[in-house]
């Protein structure tokens, strides 16, 4: 199939027409002349917009090759759903023509039972042994996220001897990014470039032009942790060793973008109140136990709210004024919270959040009672102006500085708190710290306004 990555693909209404027309009158010839002109990853698009029977029917066209890189790029629903049609050698046979990360990714996917009679019908003896390897790990770890192909040499070899060996070990490798240096343990030892490589004297060992200097990672290790190594150092592909410095696989650059992703929805979705990871397409039930638990938690903050204010009706009856701006106060602490907890999740998501928790929450303090001081100003002549009231303006813009500042500290300590508990902070950036924030905003409101009106 032709590779036409560089043409922007547009996924269009009359697209789809077409190839259901052409899969209603059977026409297969053209089914395959259609395809051939995109791209695999645009092939799973369109059949993620198919109904199951014509991607069936597509599939089975395509060659194998084809068929097994579009299963890695269709939607896992529609993947599920096309695997369950695909008898077991089928799907074995589509494995094979995959790397073993993406072939374990899938096999993952399957029911245990039909997982080991998948494993059973691939023929490569060294495929399937690497694929059930990497089973083994979890999923969330570096070993979980490797690739088994990689080039690797031995510090013994000479440029010549290592030249042969490269080019047969190349072709089960997409792409070189880089040439691994083991010592006859099979510890890594090192990295190789192609150009010092191909500079070399025919006679020179690989000890003498590789670099000792090579960054990598643990099999056992966070892929958030691998994340983070490969962004700080730019890095296109790394090697994975387990704790003896054995050289076990690679990760390259496309997983670990994939990793990104998968973290930036799901922190998305923490702050917007979701808890579980869904998508527009899932069933009401499966959308309703992810956003219920944020709604009850909004709801039981509501009630807290409503106890509170009824705690202070004196207050209200005496100065009706002070029921006007409670939505304010609550409204500013919720969004103090949300804004300084978001910019310390970025930071820790980053890891650029350095040094001791009380400097980050002096510095919050000290920005919260800034920001605080300037807003309550306008708001103390916004009231004594239109109420003529000095003492309730006073009230009002005096708890709105106390509620900014308070804000503003727990939006910076609870993600503080909760990363150093190994608990996901983007939590704190969702109806939690709103919640709680209009709770203790509320409460300060109206505590302050009682001990300034002397109610």
């Amino acid at each position: 199939m032709e590779d036409n990555q560089n043409i922007q693909f547009q996924l269009t209404d009359a697209l789809i027409e077409q190839l259901e027309l052409l899969i209603e009158q059977q026409n297969d010839k053209d089914i395959q002349q259609l395809l051939n002109e995109f791209h695999y990853a645009d092939i799973a698009e369109i059949l993620d917009e198919v109904d199951l029977e014509d991607a069936m029917y597509v599939i089975k066209l395509l060659d194998s090759e084809t068929t097994a890189d579009v299963l890695t790029e269709l939607d896992e629903d529609i993947r599920e759903k096309v695997l369950q049609n695909l008898s077991a050698k089928e799907i074995a046979e589509e494995i094979e023509e995959l790397d073993t990360d993406d072939a374990a990714d899938i096999i993952a996917e399957l029911p245990e039972e039909r997982q080991a009679e998948v494993i059973s019908k691939i023929e490569d003896e060294e495929h399937k042994a690497e694929i059930t390897e990497l089973l083994t790990y979890d999923e969330n770890t570096a070993g979980g996220l490797m690739a088994k192909e990689l080039v690797k040499v031995y510090e013994t070899w000479t440029v010549a001897g290592c030249l042969r060996r490269i080019r047969a070990q190349a072709k089960d490798v997409s792409r070189v990014h880089s040439i691994y240096v083991v010592d006859k343990a099979e510890k890594l030892v090192g990295r190789l470039s192609l150009k010092d490589l191909i500079t070399a004297k025919s006679e020179q060992k690989i000890a003498d032009i590789s670099n000792s200097n090579v960054d990598y990672v643990y099999v056992e290790e966070d892929v958030e942790d691998v994340a983070k190594v490969m962004q700080k150092y730019d890095l296109e592909a790394i090697p994975v060793l387990d704790q003896h410095k054995t050289l076990l696989g690679r990760i390259t650059i496309d997983d670990i973008v994939d990793v990104i992703r998968e973290e930036a929805d799901k922190d998305y979705q923490l702050a917007a109140g979701i808890t579980q990871d869904v998508e527009a397409d899932d069933s009401i039930l499966e959308l309703t136990r992810a956003r219920l638990p944020w709604l009850f938690l909004g709801l039981i903050g509501g009630i807290g709210a409503f106890l509170i204010m009824e705690g202070f009706q004196d207050a209200f009856n005496r100065y009706k004024v002070l029921f006007f701006f409670t939505p304010l106060i609550a409204a500013m602490a919720g969004n103090v919270g949300v804004q300084s907890s978001a910019i310390i999740v970025q930071g820790l998501a980053n890891d650029d959040v350095k040094g001791s928790i009380n400097n980050r929450l002096i510095k919050e303090m000290l920005l919260a009672a800034l920001n605080g001081v300037i807003l309550a100003l306008f708001l103390f002549l916004f009231v004594w102006v239109t109420k003529g009231e000095f003492l309730t303006a006073l009230a009002i813009s005096s708890s709105l500085v106390i509620v900014i500042i308070v804000a503003g500290l727990i939006g910076t300590f609870v993600p503080l708190f909760l990363d150093k508990k190994g608990i996901d902070p983007a939590i704190a950036t969702g109806p939690f710290i709103t919640t709680s924030n209009d709770i203790f905003g509320i409460l300060i409101y109206f505590w302050i306004a009682k001990l300034i009106l002397g109610i």
